[in-house]
């Protein structure tokens, strides 16, 4: 099977399941399940590049490959526990709202875009697996603790939330405990942080570059693109003069002291 065929069977998987899902938010209008799918499925693209090229270099495609698993997995069954119980993200309240009788048609779309991106999201697994050196070294463990540390705040970072908000007193409020209290977004920012694992363990892959390329690509993803800005206009909506004052103080990306304004 030649490389382009194998990347061609995975798009045609996730576009197929995005399409499922689509017609599963017309009825139950809860499009949080694309987060649930785009988690579980990126680590499965990512396993199937790999298996299908035949990447043949011992533990380290094992060890990418149970990273990746791992990591999908813990997000998609947070996320998914979260939008099973919980109303619909305000962020696709307002895109119904705000698109209006074309709703469903640009849902349409995010979905299938969603799709795409769980190809591109899965390249750094595929390429960090093309490294052929077949020994665990040194920048292979450098990424394990950084993936571990990664995990560790993330899992952290959800949990300090999840507690915040299903606290009736602090509705309205601004969570500004624990990590949240040096970073506006710490669960994107160790999100991100877990990447660098990848491009470290491919370190000497033909196409390292990748791993490089697809950490840029995330982080302007997350920044610019699909997680913070909705996030922090949803919160804004939400919130009103208490989060802009949380945006003067806090950090938006990298955990860092909190400013104290004069």
């Amino acid at each position: 099977m030649t490389l382009a065929s194998i990347f061609l069977i995975a798009w045609s998987f996730s576009a197929l399941v995005m399409l499922l899902l689509w017609m599963v938010q017309f009825k139950t209008e809860n499009a949080g399940i694309v987060d649930v799918a785009w988690s579980f499925l990126t680590p499965l693209v990512g396993v199937w590049l790999i298996l299908m090229d035949q990447i043949d270099n011992g533990t380290r495609q094992w060890l990418i490959i149970g990273l990746a698993l791992f990591w999908g997995f813990r997000l998609g069954a947070f996320l998914y526990k979260r939008v099973m119980n919980e109303v619909e993200d305000g962020r696709y309240r307002y895109m119904r709202e705000y698109c209006g009788k074309y709703a469903q048609v640009v849902m349409f779309v995010f979905f299938q875009v969603q799709a795409t991106w769980t190809i591109l999201f899965a390249l750094p697994f595929w390429a960090a697996a093309r490294n052929s050196n077949p020994d665990i070294g040194f920048l292979d463990m450098l990424g394990i603790l950084v993936w571990i540390i990664a995990i560790a705040g993330e899992v952290i970072s959800d949990q300090q939330l999840h507690r915040f908000r299903i606290n009736p007193d602090n509705k309205g409020i601004v969570c500004k405990i624990g990590l949240w209290r040096y970073s506006r977004h710490p669960n994107y920012f160790f999100e991100w942080l877990q990447w660098w694992a990848f491009v470290l363990i491919g370190y000497g892959s033909d196409y390292w570059w990748l791993t490089w390329t697809g950490l840029i690509v995330i982080y302007v993803f997350i920044t610019r693109i699909t997680g913070v800005p909705y996030t922090e206009q949803q919160s804004i909506r939400s919130r009103g003069d208490a989060y802009r004052e949380y945006q003067k103080t806090t950090s938006m990306f990298f955990p860092l002291p909190p400013k104290v304004l004069s």
